[in-house]
């Protein structure tokens, strides 16, 4: 019995479309835009996004201000599992904010 826990198992890796334990677990990132109204702009939607959702965002451009007639927009990175990510932008499609999506280029295929 001991030789058979040594024995390894060297089967060929089936393909599925549920995505493995793993694969639910890898962490990810995707590039979006998302335009807030100006009705949002005093709330912490970003900041949901992190405490909420477990995201590491990072805001890589900007516009708000009063040039914007009150709404404005941000060019964000979200970080997490898709899990997390998913959560976070039905949170943010939740609000009616628009979101629009960016193919990430450095190689992670999953984007919105």
């Amino acid at each position: 019995m001991a030789a058979l826990n040594q024995f390894q198992f060297n089967f060929p890796t089936k393909l599925s479309l549920v995505p493995s334990i793993h694969e639910k677990k890898q962490v990810t990132q995707i590039r979006v835009r998302i335009y807030i109204p100006k009705n949002y702009l005093q709330e912490p939607v970003i900041s949901q996004l992190i405490s909420m959702y477990g995201l590491v965002v990072n805001i890589t451009k900007a516009l708000l201000g009063v040039n914007t007639g009150g709404a404005g927009y941000f060019d964000l990175t979200l970080r997490g599992t898709i899990k997390q990510i998913s959560s976070g932008l039905a949170y943010l499609e939740a609000l009616d904010i628009k979101i629009e999506g960016r193919a990430n280029v450095e190689g992670d295929s999953w984007y919105y």
